[in-house]
Parts: C-alpha cells; structure tokens; sequence
C-alpha cells in the first residue's frame, strides 16, 4: 500500500518527504505500532541513526524479542554467529 501526502500538506508542515516519514515512523514507533526495525526501514535509516534520532528526543528504546530474533537472524546471514 502506498500512502500519497500531497505537497499542500508538506509545505503547511515545512518538511521535506523524508522528514514526514521520519516524523511518522517516530509517532508509530513511540505508540509501539512498529519495532525498531520496522520504524527505522520506514523512517528510511538504518537502525542505528534511527535510535540517534530517538536518543535526541529523549524517546527510550523497546527492544523487544522480535528485535532480538531479527538481530540474530541478520547476526548467522553475516556469519558471526
């Protein structure tokens, strides 16, 4: 599914595409709609730059057993586990 935010909507907010997603992906994330993986890979970073982003609003980290289990999933895909 894709979600179209009309221009008119970005210019009222003064964000760019990117910061719209990032500001939803935040919101969602925040709610515990999304993981952090699933919040970062919409926000568009990697996971990493997505908790900086967190860290700066003062937002804490759920890290939860599906967090867990995809780390180890993407920890054997590269080898070191």
């Amino acid at each position: 599914m894709s979600v179209v935010i009309p221009n008119e909507i970005l210019a009222a907010t003064r964000m760019t595409e990117g910061e719209m997603k990032q500001e939803i992906a935040v919101m969602l994330f925040q709610k515990e709609k999304l993981t952090l993986a699933q919040a970062s890979l919409f926000a568009g970073m990697n996971r990493i730059a997505f908790q900086h982003l967190l860290a700066s609003r003062q937002i804490s980290v759920h890290y939860g057993v599906e967090d867990f289990e995809q780390d180890i999933k993407n920890l054997r895909a590269m080898g070191r586990l």
